[in-house]
């Protein structure tokens, strides 16, 4: 059996929960050395660093000259581009710009007691990095990744915005990628890749000028990197393995469960399908149906080492302890498959992702119904929320006093500055008072 349902009360049911809510992990730590002297060597040596690791690692050949991307690569990918897929692409553009615009925060700023001004100002960050994969040497470009990063980065006003990926053996980039990211207004890209992409973007190099914010997916490498330049830059989050978890009533479809959980554990061996329901008979249907479903996919021993070691399923007592647990667990993505999902999503606090009712494969979130795919996981999901405009926005208070309202207050400010012990705080504003009336 790929998964042996469990009920929640019972001593497997309850060691698997505790495992799955207590599931946080750090980054794989043994490649943080090698992290630590790639991103030295590209801090001391800049370009010279990153032509050395693309010639060992992904294109053996690689000239300096071909590692920005020229407007005339970018025009021959259009051609070389179905329309079909220049097609979705639009679409897909359309509804996640259409979503993300909703997330736009404006600067304000409220008139108190004596005439006192504060308030917000809300600025972009100036300049974003968005790293996106080569995708298995560029033959599985991951178009869904340039727009779920630069479109947001697009709508909060960041005026510079630069798309990293690392180039195939023979030093090109997939042209999906490059019209995707031309379609949304991103002209500045470079064919590198790994952890010496991520320290070019944070420290620059004479031709990769330094960014802000530092997004995008990768591997081990990518976010060992992110991690370590964490602070100099701001990054969108340190991600975990994919997961789900399908919520399950007697009316929810085993096959379209299957299909979901097979969905999110073709990802990697570490991903973590899991499907909580009150029905034994679903529970058992989508085994069944898991067993059906998987010989045809294209990645079946990816998917089938990750059920066995990692997928898990779960018999509830009721609905009440369904919802307990996906509160608890936090997911990255949550399916509701039950009869009223509407009702129930109210009593969800805690989740990456939305999806309701049985007709919400997790695909639609990951490429086209307009929400960012880029969630938090590992249960971070109870104090993270998925990347947005507000990644590449910051926040700078207002503070205006006219004379009457300082002669107001100076005497608490100087109460509290001397509270603290902090005379030079409390002079401060003695200065400006002291004698008036």
């Amino acid at each position: 059996m790929l998964i042996k349902p469990l009920t929640t009360n019972s001593p497997e049911g309850r060691q698997r929960l505790a495992e799955l809510a207590d599931r946080f992990q750090d980054n794989d730590t043994s490649c943080r050395q090698n992290v630590a002297e790639i991103i030295a060597q590209v801090r001391q040596r800049g370009d010279d660093a990153l032509l050395e690791y693309t010639r060992k690692f992904d294109s053996p050949d690689f000239r300096l000259d071909q590692l920005k991307v020229t407007e005339a690569e970018i025009q021959a990918a259009f051609k070389q581009v179905a329309p079909e897929l220049s097609a979705t692409l639009d679409l897909a553009i359309r509804r996640i710009t259409t979503f993300h615009e909703h997330e736009k925060e404006e600067s304000w700023t409220i008139t108190g007691d004596h005439g006192i001004i504060t308030g917000r100002l809300v600025n972009p960050v100036d300049s974003a990095g968005l790293y996106v994969p080569g995708g298995q040497g560029g033959q599985t470009p991951l178009v869904s990744s340039v727009l779920m990063n630069g479109i947001p980065a697009g709508i909060a006003g960041v005026a510079r915005r630069v798309m990293v990926t690392p180039p195939d053996h023979q030093g090109q980039v997939n042209p999906a990628l490059l019209v995707a990211a031309a379609k949304i207004g991103i002209s500045e890209i470079y064919k590198a890749g790994s952890a010496w992409a991520i320290a070019a973007l944070a420290y620059g190099t004479k031709t990769i000028k330094k960014v802000d914010v530092i997004v995008g997916p990768g591997n081990r490498y990518v976010a060992e990197a992110k991690q370590q330049v964490t602070g100099r830059v701001r990054i969108d989050m340190v991600a975990g393995p994919s997961e789900v978890l399908i919520v399950a009533d007697a009316t929810a479809n085993p096959a379209y469960a299957a299909a979901d959980l097979l969905a999110q554990a073709e990802h990697d061996p570490l991903a973590l399908a899991m499907l909580v329901t009150t029905s034994p008979e679903i529970a058992a249907q989508v085994v069944a149906e898991l067993e059906k479903q998987l010989p045809l996919l294209s990645r079946e021993a990816i998917a089938r080492k990750s059920l066995v070691e990692r997928g898990t399923i779960l018999l509830a007592a009721d609905e009440p302890e369904m919802v307990e647990i996906a509160n608890l667990l936090a997911a990255e993505h949550l399916e509701l498959m039950v009869v009223e999902p509407f009702t129930m999503v109210k009593l969800i606090r805690h989740a990456g992702a939305i999806f309701l009712g049985n007709h919400v494969p997790e695909s639609t979130g990951d490429y086209l119904a307009g929400p960012n795919h880029v969630l938090p996981t590992m249960g971070t999901a109870r104090f993270s929320s998925a990347l947005g405009v507000e990644t590449f926005i910051k926040k700078s208070s207002l503070i205006s006093y006219p004379r009457a309202a300082l002669l107001a207050d100076s005497v608490h400010i100087q109460r509290l500055a001397n509270l603290e012990g902090l005379s030079a705080h409390a002079r401060s504003a003695a200065i400006r008072t002291d004698g008036d009336a």
